[in-house]
Parts: C-alpha cells; structure tokens; sequence
C-alpha cells in the first residue's frame, strides 16, 4: 500500500502533502523534515530507495525522483514493488508534464486543485488504479470541463433568480 505521496522543494518546503493514513499535522511536519533531511543529503549517483522504518513504521521505503527543484516522493510498504512505484512517479511527472508543457515548481504552486486531481485519478485509498498518462488526462480533462459547467448554471429557480438580476 502506498501510505504516502509528497513533493518537497529542494529548500524543504512542501508543494504537495497527500497522506493514505490519517497522520495528525504534527507528525506531518516531522515526516517532512525526515524525509527532506534524508534526500537533501543524498548523492545523485546512489540508489532512489531509501528504507522509513524509523518514521512509518516496519518495511517502510521511500522511493523518489530528484526532479530540477523538486523532490517526488512515494512512501511505500512492502506489498509494492519498488520498481513499479518507480515507474509511478515517471507516470506522475509525464502526465504533470503534459498538463502544464513542462511542470515547474510554480505550476504546482499555483494550480495545487489539478495536481491534486492528477494523483486522485492514479491512486486511491493508497492502491494504484490508473497509470495511463493519456486516461489520466481525459479524466482530468472531463473533470475539469463537469466543473466549468456546473459553475456558469444558477442552482437558483428562474422566478427566484430573476428577482436578484441573475
């Protein structure tokens, strides 16, 4: 099961929080400033597994992609394959770089509602349920074209809303 999914910039601040079991904000920070300090330090040459038992607790790993400036992290037990949480992340970053034409650190800043929407249509309670960049993006597309809609109608009955000038 995946218990966790975070986007740290390289300063330690966190861009996206997503945590599959509930974790009280205290903790929260301190997962973050774990993980920060246990990648910050890390070489580019050495392996993108890092073991959490310390913080998750038993057959705990951290899996994650050293990205421009970011940090994609995926926490992880040991009923997923490290090698397909791996492959995950590539599937996060190349559907986030075919949402935005190239993903930086401002765009999940500034469009926090459709990275968040990215996640959800690939994970779920923790499982994995879609890693097809082009099913993520209609998903995506059709939640955000359902939202566009839905905002522009009036909930508010003709003879109601004409009183109010709508």
């Amino acid at each position: 099961m995946i218990r966790a999914v975070m986007v740290i910039s390289t300063q330690g601040k966190p861009r996206l929080l997503k945590f599959y079991q509930f974790q009280p904000p205290e903790k929260q920070q301190e997962i973050v400033r774990y993980v920060y300090a246990a990648l910050s330090g890390r070489p580019d040459n050495v392996s993108n597994f890092v073991d959490a038992d310390s913080i998750f607790g038993p057959a705990t790993r951290l899996v994650y992609k050293h990205m421009a400036t970011l940090y994609i992290v995926f926490a992880f037990d040991s009923s997923e394959n490290e090698l397909a949480m791996l492959d995950l992340i590539q599937v996060f970053v190349q559907t986030l770089d075919k949402c935005f034409k190239n993903v930086c650190e401002l765009d999940i800043i500034f469009n926090f509602n459709k990275l968040h929407t990215v996640l959800d249509e690939m994970i779920l309670g923790g499982q994995v349920i879609e890693t097809n960049c082009d099913q993520i993006l209609k998903h995506v597309d059709d939640i955000a074209r359902i939202e566009k809609s839905s905002s522009t109608k009036s909930l508010m009955p003709k003879s109601i809303s004409s009183r109010f000038g709508q």
